[in-house]
């Protein structure tokens, strides 16, 4: 499966990957509507940073693992998820300059649900729609950040 967010921002490219690669970004980046427990943020954006965080759903704690898999300064960076709620999870940050003061944000993710077909059946609607408002919540954040 495949979910693509792409936010216009009025702020160079080297702003915004600027904000990504700020010591505090990950934790500006959590949305408040999610319990999050940051164990160990990620200390840079260079390949074979691991990132683990718990996340409550429910009643219960998830413990994600997530490894940067590609870093491409000022333009892109990538993240695997080792640990975690999805089969399979690779998430690319790409930051495309439009101009001087101009740049496209993408996040763009591949990911599998658990559980196979199952999984897709029943899963799909609410991972969707789950990253939807998660990914609309950090672009804004980036936004309200760089924006000039």
């Amino acid at each position: 499966m495949q979910f693509l967010k792409e936010s216009v921002i009025d702020a160079s490219a080297e702003r915004v990957f600027a904000f990504h690669e700020a010591p505090d970004a990950f934790e500006r980046l959590q949305p408040p509507w999610q319990t999050t427990q940051i164990v160990q943020p990620p200390s840079s954006l260079e390949v074979g940073t691991r990132v683990i965080v718990r996340v409550k759903v429910g009643p219960l704690w998830q413990t994600i693992v997530a490894e940067h898999v590609a870093y491409e300064p000022g333009r892109m960076f990538a993240d695997r998820m080792l640990e975690g709620p999805f089969a399979s999870w690779l998430h690319r940050h790409v930051v495309t300059p439009k101009g001087p003061d101009r740049c496209v944000l993408t996040d763009d993710i591949e990911y599998e649900l658990p559980f196979g077909a199952l999984g897709r059946v029943f899963g799909a609607g609410f991972a969707r729609r789950s990253l939807e408002r998660l990914f609309e919540f950090r672009h804004a954040v980036t936004r309200e950040a760089c924006a000039s």
